[in-house]
């Protein structure tokens, strides 16, 4: 039967619509047929119009999630996309009356923003670290910055398993932004662990970026970057001799001497004897320390509840603080006697330190040094700033025990972690930090005219395979504004490539210090500028 040309023009226009809606947003599928033998029954009229509606409704409605099945089911083609129920909105043209939010243009509380100059100054301090770290034959490695939550979780406690950022991702697993690189590093070591591994002993080093959801101060921040420096299968006090050292280099190779900084050194081994004495069973010796950090920045009162808990009383941990106050090795021979392991072992590293030149100066006996993380197991020490105004600067331990919580073999293991904010803080209050104002560019190169535009260009490769940083003006600019934006950058020199004495296979050179300008052979630019 021939159909009246309307209702052929009515089914076509609905198809092309449906056809393209559907194809732009892959959430629908429709029985196209159903929406033609409404329209073939009869001619256009009002109740043919209502009916028609009406199919396409239906249409429409079991073509929603619910009823993809059953199209699949059919062989039509299905799309997986999730069905966005504000899509028609969405695809409004008009103008909204509703006024726009304003960007809040500040990062998270706790974390930074790091622009050019604040680049500068986090890879020279980068960079430090790294010198350090290959003078003393480290090698680095990194890791990822989301790890499993368990990884994190060893010991009630710790204030680390309370500072977590932590969430379950969309695979139902419990991951976690690292607070901190040691527990990954341990991740590592095991994961390559066994016969035709790791050879030890490792001296590894990383600078992570580190997440702590904690109290802000001066210095502190819940996001900052940490040189880790590590060194595995060393039973001996010779790898913290040699950890030691490097942390005192590198304050030296920043400016800091040992009238600035002190590093205080203690051991774990010295608090289990003084607990042993003090009739605290030795499984309670790692949560124990964990509260006794606590009272470097909280009165004894609250942590009575965690004393309770682990069954200690009030009277134990204060004798051990009075303990803790003596400053010296032979203060401690009374209490721990002659054949005490910690006072040998903490006596043969002080030996070492004499050798490598910084005990006088750098090293400071402080029994109450304990560290707040429950794997330390024997030396331990933090850098601290000996006018008291900002908190620990680095601290570390020996931890031979980690690999034993992930369920690995005993694995003798030391190092430290030294944070970038708090460093920076000390050398701005002692007026040393450097000024990262300049670009650190050599060269500003730009064309005079347009037509010079690509001359320049060649200038400027010439003296960029020199191994010259080159910026090229790439808009059409006048003089003194080239001079202002050299001056800002604080570059060495400016180009100019002008008519005149590019005629004559010269550039002008202007020294940005002296202010003097003088015209250099192209073809010597970069021997001229570069010497």
């Amino acid at each position: 039967m021939k159909l009246p040309i309307y209702n052929n023009t009515l089914i076509t226009m609905i198809v092309f619509i449906l056809t393209s809606f559907s194809k732009r947003y892959s959430v629908y599928s429709f029985s196209l047929p159903s929406i033609s033998s409404s329209l073939l029954s009869s001619p256009l009229t009002t109740t043919t119009t209502t009916t028609t509606a009406t199919t396409i409704k239906r249409c429409f409605r079991s073509s929603t999630p619910s009823g993809l099945n059953a199209a699949a089911k059919g062989g039509g083609r299905v799309s997986n996309a999730v069905v966005d129920k504000d899509v028609l909105s969405k695809t409004d043209k008009g103008k909204s009356n509703k006024k726009k939010e304003k960007l809040d243009t500040n990062p998270v509380k706790g974390t930074r923003d790091f622009y050019p100059e604040d680049m500068r100054l986090r890879s020279w301090l980068f960079g430090k670290w790294k010198e350090t770290a290959s003078g003393f034959a480290f090698s680095e490695y990194d890791a990822p910055v989301l790890e499993s939550k368990s990884l994190y979780t060893r010991k009630a406690g710790e204030e680390v398993t309370q500072q977590l950022y932590n969430f379950v991702d969309k695979g139902d697993r419990e991951v976690s932004l690292r607070p901190e690189m040691t527990p990954s590093l341990a991740r590592m070591v095991m994961a390559k662990g066994g016969k035709g591994g790791l050879t030890m002993p490792l001296k590894w080093f990383s600078i992570p970026q580190c997440w702590r959801y904690e109290r802000m101060t001066r210095g502190r921040r819940r996001e900052h970057f940490q040189w880790n420096m590590d060194i595995w299968g060393v039973e001996g006090v010779e790898a913290e001799a040699e950890l030691l050292s490097a942390m005192v280099s590198f304050f030296e190779s920043i400016g800091l001497s040992g009238k600035d900084v002190g590093i205080k050194v203690s051991s774990r081994l010295l608090i289990g004897e003084l607990l042993e004495k003090l009739g605290v069973p030795e499984e309670k010796f790692a949560a124990t320390c964990v509260l006794v950090d606590k009272l470097e920045k909280v009165p004894l009162d609250a942590i009575q509840g965690d004393l309770e808990e682990l069954g200690l009383d009030r009277s134990v941990v204060e004798t051990l603080t009075d303990l803790m106050e003596k400053k010296s090795l032979d203060a401690m021979r009374p209490v721990l006697g002659e054949d005490s392991e910690a006072l040998v072992e903490l006596e043969r590293l002080f030996q070492l330190c004499e050798v490598y030149g910084i005990q006088d100066d750098w090293i400071v006996f402080d029994a109450s040094v304990v560290r707040g993380l429950a794997y330390y197991t024997g030396v331990v020490f933090e850098a601290f700033d000996r006018k008291g105004e900002l908190r620990a600067i680095a601290g570390g331990g020996r931890y031979d025990k980690l690999l034993e919580t992930f369920g690995g073999d005993p694995t003798p293991a030391c190092g430290f972690g030294f944070g970038d904010a708090v460093v920076v803080e000390l050398l701005k209050e002692r007026s040393i930090l450097p000024s990262f104002e300049s670009s650190g560019f050599d060269a500003v190169v730009f064309a005079l005219t347009p037509e010079l535009y690509n001359e320049a260009l060649a200038v400027a490769g010439k003296l960029r395979q020199a191994g010259q940083s080159v910026d090229v003006v790439l808009e059409k600019k006048k003089p003194k504004w080239v001079f202002k934006h050299a001056n800002r950058l604080n570059v060495k020199y400016c180009v100019i490539v002008a008519p005149d004495e590019f005629e004559n296979g010269e550039v002008s050179v202007k020294d940005m210090t002296t202010g003097k300008q003088r015209s250099v052979k192209i073809d010597q630019i970069a021997d001229e500028l570069v010497s």
